[in-house]
């Protein structure tokens, strides 16, 4: 990929770069919409990325290529245009989030490509966001570190381009370390690294059935966990999210609740525990649990927050049925996009054939997969 948008950034503007910087996608093992309840995530970096290449400019002027789109676009940082819906939005997004942080940017020539799948639920956008921020770090040279630069691509996203989502995937594309997943705390976005078994790979299936953020029911289901949150904390001290509402205090007041939002919560509630056992059952290599925990997260997004499809779900339980699968769920927000296994090394090809054949069978099409390992954060490369 490096030697691609090399050679393409030369095609187009006629020199070498300056910088070449991947931010990867990500693929999440627990914590299923738990990130923007202030409760606990465990991603993995993916070596599936964005890559950008960059030369800085004289003034003001952007111009960029996105070489997957074969499409250009243009801007000046003097007067960022407002959003369009088009796939530039994440870099425009990302220079208005960084200036009215109070950065100076330069102006910059760039190509940009990525290996991530657009709308699968691999966080696309985190990856090309954190890409973008990084390159203008370096070439505009400021200071900030990599947790400052995920909040600003959080912002960039949740303010310009208009989706609420939590931190879990710019962290993820910030901070990813090759051979491990990462324990993040939403709230405090305080983090720890967990070692992953050296003999699972990590193997993602794509339903192709791509779905919006923006107008999914992504931002309904926040405001049903926001709902829940505000009757709690009638009846409960110190409630500022669901992260801070115990299994047991929930089924208390849950007579209080909606029950679909009771059923929102709970999913919340009990994801958040999954998450911490989960870490704790990696720390002592003990897979089978993780996995155990991925299909009850699975089940639990299906049936209490009810954002699975059909598609999704012909996937994890025909992962479910291969030996040497130790767990899968869907990955992401959900309504489309891909499910997440951990599977032994030794048993991906009957993975591959299992998986293949029961959703061919189902939806007369195949799914595409991929086979991933885990990789660091964001990275200079050249």
């Amino acid at each position: 990929m490096q030697s691609k948008v090399i050679a393409a950034f030369q095609d187009r503007f006629g020199r070498r770069p300056k910088v070449v910087v991947r931010a990867p996608g990500r693929a999440n093992l627990l914590g299923g919409h738990t990130d923007y309840n202030d409760g606990y995530v465990l991603p993995v970096a993916l070596d599936r990325a964005a890559w950008i290449t960059a030369s800085p400019v004289a003034g003001s002027e952007v111009r960029l290529c996105a070489l997957d789109l074969d499409k250009d676009a243009a801007f000046s940082l003097d007067s960022i245009p407002a959003s369009s819906g088009e796939w530039a939005d994440y870099p425009c997004g990302v220079a208005w989030a960084l200036q009215d942080d109070g950065l100076e940017l330069t102006g910059l020539e760039a190509v940009l490509s990525s290996s991530v799948p657009v709308g699968s639920g691999l966080s696309s956008s985190a990856a090309i966001e954190v890409a973008f921020a990084y390159t203008w770090q370096v070439l505009s040279g400021f200071e900030r570190d990599r947790r400052e630069l995920a909040l600003l691509c959080q912002r960039a996203e949740n303010v310009y381009v208009g989706v609420n989502c939590g931190i879990l995937d710019q962290m993820a594309s910030a901070l990813g370390a090759e051979g491990y997943a990462r324990l993040l705390d939403c709230r405090t976005l305080e983090s720890e690294l967990v070692p992953l078994p050296r003999d699972v790979v990590i193997v993602v299936a794509d339903t192709k059935v791509r779905r919006s953020l923006a107008s999914s029911e992504y931002n309904v289901r926040r405001a049903q966990c926001e709902e829940a949150v505000s009757v709690l904390s009638e009846y409960l001290s110190g409630i500022h999210a669901l992260r801070d509402v115990s299994s047991s205090n929930l089924e208390r007041f849950k007579e209080h609740l909606s029950e679909t939002v009771s059923r929102r919560a709970r999913h919340i509630v009990a994801d958040n525990e999954r998450v911490l056992q989960a870490a704790e059952a990696l720390r002592e290599g003990d897979v089978a649990t993780v996995g155990a925990l991925m299909k009850a997260c699975h089940i639990s997004l299906r049936d209490d927050y009810e954002v699975s499809s059909p598609e999704l779900d012909v996937l994890a339980e025909a992962a479910w049925d291969v030996a040497g699968c130790y767990g899968a769920r869907l990955t992401g927000a959900g309504f489309g996009g891909c499910t997440v296994a951990l599977v032994a090394e030794g048993a991906v090809s009957d993975f591959e054939a299992h998986v293949a054949a029961a959703y061919e069978s189902a939806f007369d099409r195949l799914p595409d997969i991929y086979v991933c390992h885990s990789a660091n954060g964001v990275e200079r490369m050249l």
